[in-house]
């Protein structure tokens, strides 16, 4: 019997056909969308690379009725076999966006299509930073004290994004249109960095809230979770180590000089540009005013030509009137 299900491994490929279901069906309303994970488990390792849509219902009011098409979703399941072999039912997905009463039924169902199904959760509007998804595989819990008979849980598994070198190039061309290409790098890296650190500040919130739920004894203790506390505790640096604080002061000098260096090279340059624009402003002012001077001077020369071209036209006409004048006073004294 092959073993269980220890990692998930979710391409881009699921998100975006998940997300594309949950629009088409149940955007705007409380509803969740169901459908099927296709892949491959190889060593503890479920690599989900494709998905397809399944007929959902179920009742608002009481949990316990639903309805999940079992023909669609074998009818399915056989020609996306024709189309690739290689991918199997390795589990199913919700939108939650949170774990409900009747996913343990909906999980013994897949059952019978693979042997170890996981149920990954996508939120599909999520309001922590993080991974989108979560991923779960039912097992049985066997109380040590005997007082109850075993039952299914859901136990989470660790979770990642993986691609192929395809499916990286068409997810780089769709982020071409979500990202905000005005943007530096350097912007983009403070604001990722920003994201990450939000990131961490709510789960050591989540973390303090267990263990104070812990000490006061609403929750019971679990070793596994407690060792793993205590295995973050001790990744953390000793700070009063003296090496360890002189090296960190050395990087954050070097740090701050270059930051330093940088502000005061982006100084000159923002200063050299302003010089640049006033001469380049001055040469213009100049050379409007130069042309202005140039058009007055033509524009007096022009009326000046224009009225030595009157003056002369009047004198001219002047004689011709005086000469027919004294022509006419001529032939008057020979008569």
């Amino acid at each position: 019997m092959p073993a269980g299900p220890e990692k998930v491994v979710l391409h881009p490929l699921v998100l975006l056909s998940v997300v594309d279901h949950y629009s088409r069906v149940a955007k705007d309303t409380k509803k969740r969308v169901v459908g099927v994970l296709l892949g491959e488990l190889y060593k503890g390792t479920v690599d989900v690379t494709n998905s397809f849509a399944l007929p959902f219902e179920e009742d608002d009011h009481d949990p316990s009725i639903w309805f999940l098409d079992h023909s669609y979703l074998e009818q399915m399941y056989k020609m996306f076999k024709k189309v690739n072999a290689r991918e199997k039912i390795v589990g199913w997905y919700s939108t939650g966006p949170k774990l409900r009463e009747a996913d343990l039924d909906i999980n013994e169902l897949i059952r019978q299509f693979c042997d170890h199904p996981v149920l990954v959760i996508c939120e599909v509007q999520p309001k922590e930073v993080g991974l989108p998804f979560t991923a779960y595989h039912s097992v049985d819990e066997v109380r040590t004290d005997g007082t109850e008979k075993a039952k299914k849980v859901f136990n989470s598994l660790p979770t990642q994004v993986g691609q192929t070198e395809a499916e990286e190039i068409g997810v780089e061309h769709l982020l071409r249109d979500v990202k905000d290409a005005t943007l530096s790098s350097l912007a983009g890296d403070v604001s990722s960095k920003l994201l990450a650190l939000k990131g961490l500040q709510s789960r050591l919130a989540e973390i303090s809230e267990y263990l104070g739920l812990v000490i006061d004894g609403k929750l019971p203790v679990n070793h596994d979770i407690i060792n793993l506390v205590q295995e973050i505790f001790n990744l953390l640096p000793n700070m009063n180590v003296e090496s360890l604080s002189k090296s960190l002061a050395v990087k954050s000098n070097d740090m701050m000089h270059v930051i330093y260096i940088a502000s005061l090279v982006r100084s000159i340059l923002a200063l050299h540009k302003l010089i640049d624009n006033k001469e380049q402003r001055l040469w213009q002012e100049r050379e409007a005013a130069k042309k202005e001077k140039e058009k007055a001077e033509e524009k007096a020369k022009k009326e000046k030509d224009s009225k030595e071209a009157k003056d002369g036209g009047s004198g001219k006409e002047g004689e011709a009137a005086k000469d027919g004048s004294s022509k006419g006073a001529e032939a008057i004294g020979k008569k």
